[in-house]
C-alpha cells in the first residue's frame, strides 16, 4: 500500500536549519508529484514546496522562496525539504503528499495520498 512517512522535525531557533524527509514505501515515487505543506494552529493547510514527476521543475510558497529547497533522490525513494533561515511564522506541521496528477497545482486538493506529519517549531 501506498505510505509516505516524514522526519526530521523538532525545535530550532530562528535562522537555524533542518531537512525534513519523506520517505515512500508501496510505490515507486518517480512517477508521483510530491508536495510539502503545512498547517499552523488555527490556520489552513497551505502549499510550500512542491516538485513535479515530469521535469524536475518545483514551486515554492513566496513566504519561504530563497530559503527552503526541495529536492528528490529516487534511488532511495525519498523527497527532502532543506529549511534554512527559519522564521517563527514557519512553526507547524509539514506534510509531504503526493499525487499522479499531471503538472499540479501545489495545493492540498491536488494530493491524494499523505504522510502522518512532523512537527517542526521555530522558537527562542
Amino acid at each position: 500500500q501506498v505510505q509516505l512517512v516524514e522526519s526530521g522535525g523538532g525545535l530550532v531557533q530562528p535562522g537555524g536549519s533542518l531537512r525534513l524527509s519523506c520517505a515512500a514505501s508501496g510505490f515507486t515515487l518517480d512517477y508521483y508529484a510530491i508536495g510539502w505543506f503545512r498547517q499552523a494552529p488555527g490556520k489552513e493547510r497551505e502549499g510550500v514546496s512542491c516538485i513535479s514527476s515530469s521535469d524536475g521543475s518545483t514551486d515554492y510558497a513566496d513566504s519561504v522562496k530563497g530559503r527552503f529547497t526541495i529536492s528528490r533522490d529516487n534511488a532511495k525513494n525519498t523527497v527532502f525539504l532543506q529549511m534554512n533561515s527559519l522564521k517563527p511564522e514557519d512553526t507547524a506541521v509539514y506534510y509531504c503528499a503526493a499525487t499522479l496528477r499531471t503538472n499540479p497545482l501545489c495545493r492540498p486538493r491536488s494530493y491524494a495520498y499523505w504522510g502522518q506529519g512532523t512537527q517542526v517549531t521555530v522558537s527562542s
